[in-house]
């Protein structure tokens, strides 16, 4: 009898381990990430959120997702770090941003003594379409050395979320995962 009772634990653990992997397998399939290996950068460098190119039909969505990774890069322990003026973008309610716009904000930082920028582009910004929603966004990030205009780092990925989670909750976890190499 303790065998058969032995046999029945062991097969309930291992459809346990089964359903643990499953789900965390479907998981896994809501993020695609690639990210560079930790870079050389000075923690206590000036750094500065430049505007994120924005890709999608979605308005503002760069501006949107700049705000997250300036928030996010804070708690990652980069103390220094300014936001590019907003007159630097050329981002309107329905025109994506142009690469003079990146360059004119390089030149911005490079006036005011940034060593590193960071920058990128937001390919997907959106609420899929179809009866749950969900949330989904694709983004690129780049930390620039200002002076040489040399890319340090850089990473990219997408992820999307449950029919009831937020956008921004999406994205914000998005950029906690590509900004892991520069945590402290």
């Amino acid at each position: 009898m303790n065998e058969s009772k032995r046999r029945r634990q062991s097969a309930m653990a291992g459809i346990k381990t089964l359903l643990f992997a499953g789900a965390l397998a479907a998981l896994a399939a809501c993020s695609t990430i690639d990210v560079a290996p930790r870079a050389e950068l000075d923690r206590n460098a000036r750094w500065a959120v430049l505007p994120l190119a924005n890709h999608t039909e979605t308005p503002q969505a760069g501006a949107r997702a700049a705000a997250i990774v300036e928030g996010v890069l804070r708690t990652r322990g980069i103390g220094d770090l300014v936001r590019a003026p907003g007159n630097l973008g050329a981002e309107t309610l329905f025109e994506p941003q142009d690469a003079q716009a990146i360059d004119k904000a390089l030149a911005w930082a490079r006036g005011a003594g940034i060593r590193y920028a960071v920058t990128g582009s937001v390919s997907e910004w959106r609420y899929k379409v179809g009866v749950d929603g969900e949330p989904a966004v694709g983004l690129t990030l780049q930390v620039i050395e200002v002076a040489s205009g040399k890319v340090m780092w850089t990473a990219t990925g997408g992820r999307s979320g449950w029919s009831r989670e937020a956008l921004s909750a999406v994205a914000q976890k998005l950029v906690r995962d590509l900004t892991q190499p520069l945590a402290r």
